[in-house]
């Protein structure tokens, strides 16, 4: 087993429309072309307690959970995923709305869902640097989880159970 390289994993947006129906495949648009660094900044609300029930020891809980990620890289107008986002920077509440689709880089494992952009930066820097881009997209709940089309549901589970269940299942169908 090999890391894969951060290229491989795919961020897609899509319009959102009033009553946050599902978007048509071919609304979906990679976000990509001239984004040279995605840094995911979830953030994560914790609630630490010691309880009298144990030893005094802290216990932390994760209480709420806001995916973020921050996209990066050189401005182009011609983008269609770029000039969505651009179409958004004078725009409030649900005009900063979108869909927000991430496939994980080994393409068995994709997350989904209404998400807001914000940071929104088409087009600054200094005189002689290309024109830069950014802004962040932050899942507005917790994205749905999912097997992306084309990758095999029995790939995906085998890819999301911990070590120990792949070697009983691989003993299991060892045994058929």
């Amino acid at each position: 087993m090999f890391p894969h390289k951060n290229v491989k994993r795919k961020h897609y947006i899509a319009p959102y429309v009033d009553g946050g129906a599902a978007p048509a495949a071919s609304a979906w648009l990679p976000l990509g072309d001239g984004i040279t660094d995605i840094s995911d900044s979830t953030d994560e609300q914790t609630d630490d307690k010691a309880y009298y029930s144990g030893d005094g020891t802290v216990t932390t809980r994760i209480t709420g959970i806001a995916g973020s990620y921050d996209f990066s890289g050189d401005y182009l107008s011609e983008d269609p995923a770029q000039a969505l986002i651009e179409d958004m920077k004078y725009k409030l509440g649900s005009g900063r709305k979108i869909w927000h689709r991430i496939v994980r880089s080994d393409g068995k494992k994709q997350w989904e869902g209404h998400a807001t952009v914000s940071g929104i930066v088409a087009g600054s820097g200094a005189a002689e640097t290309d024109e830069e881009f950014a802004c962040s997209i932050k899942f507005d709940q917790i994205p749905a989880e999912s097997v992306p089309s084309g990758a095999t549901i029995q790939s995906a589970a085998l890819n999301s159970t911990p070590a120990s269940g792949r070697a009983a299942k691989a003993d299991r169908e060892e045994a058929k």
